[in-house]
């Protein structure tokens, strides 16, 4: 068991985020404001979906945008914007996914470098038939509640339930414990969730509520194995219609042909006539592997879309920091 190293990790966390409260760590600032997209968790909130939301709504509203990730898995550190037709190796699973729906996104070990660059590379305007000259940009910033090095204009924090139900790292999959929403300026909440988690939003704090749909192609199989590697599959599993079976793998999994192979196996050990994964998953299947797994039936990729209940509440917070003063 893992739980008797909990309080360490919680003694190493309170110190540094003592150290940034008191002004002691430095915290850097770039051109353009920041809206920070994050979670309690290590993994499963479902923030990539939030942050093309929020891309795709800012783009409506005439709003330059981009994404500054860390990409989770790369194999270098260096900065560099994402190239939709690269690889996951290169970039990352969930900057490749999120490059691929059309957003321009920038990864680097630190932040704040792969911002500077964004500002290099991405046009800024004033807003369609604004009056004045004021810049309209934003940098989101993938998975920044705990990236307190880069500052932030708005601290928006996914909560699930859970989240409220389980431990700190290393007994659980919390990287904080639910005391840090107060650090929040927006709690971003699922509709089907809300009622439960009222209690765990601190006073003063903002909430966003989401609705969540998984999107398949109009004809699929009748009978799919599903697999992913992310790190709460069961709420995948969950959303699909009724499965062959299901396999998982770690968060970020980095797939190898054996992978493939016994996929294909499983399949048809359970009568199953086609695959379903998920969009962070497909970004890492290559055209050959693809293949194998086509000689049991067509791969469908499930897409989780968001949008808010109640945009115009999310707007009138977004808009207000669209403009640097």
């Amino acid at each position: 068991m893992l739980l008797p190293l909990v309080p360490p990790y919680w003694l190493g966390l309170r110190v540094k985020n003592a150290l940034y409260d008191l002004g002691l760590r430095r915290v850097r600032r770039l051109g353009w404001p920041v809206v920070s997209v994050g979670s309690l968790s290590a993994g499963g909130a479902g923030k990539t979906p939030v942050v093309l939301m929020l891309a795709e709504l800012l783009a409506r509203q005439g709003v330059a945008v981009d994404v500054l990730s860390r990409g989770y898995g790369r194999g270098s550190g260096v900065v560099e914007e994402v190239d939709a037709a690269g690889d996951a190796g290169r970039f990352g699973d969930e900057p490749l996914e999120m490059a691929r729906r059309g957003v321009r996104i920038f990864v680097g070990a630190e932040r704040f470098e792969a911002g500077r660059v964004a500002e290099g590379k991405v046009k800024a305007g004033p807003p369609p038939a604004a009056k004045d000259d004021k810049q309209r940009a934003v940098h989101l910033l993938d998975d920044g509640f705990q990236h307190r090095r880069l500052g932030r204009d708005l601290d928006v924090v996914l909560l699930t339930l859970e989240d409220r139900r389980d431990f700190l790292v290393p007994g659980g999959n919390l990287r904080e414990p639910l005391a840090s929403l107060r650090r929040a300026d927006v709690v971003l909440v699922r509709e089907d969730e809300a009622a439960e988690l009222v209690g765990a939003i601190p006073v003063g704090v903002a909430t966003w509520v989401i609705r969540r749909e998984l999107a398949l192609p109009v004809e699929t199989p009748g009978k799919l194995l599903a697999f992913c590697g992310i790190a709460r599959p069961e709420g995948f599993f969950a959303m699909l219609p009724e499965l062959a079976g299901t396999r998982f793998f770690p968060d970020h999994h980095a797939y190898s042909a054996e992978d493939f192979a016994l996929l294909v196996s499983a399949a048809r050990h359970v009568g199953a006539d086609g695959f379903v994964t998920t969009a962070k998953d497909a970004v890492k299947i290559s055209a050959a592997a693809r293949a194998v797994l086509e000689e049991v039936g067509p791969l469908v990729v499930a897409e989780l879309r968001v949008s808010f209940v109640d945009e115009g509440v999310a707007w009138k917070t977004l808009a207000a920091v669209c403009v640097r003063k």
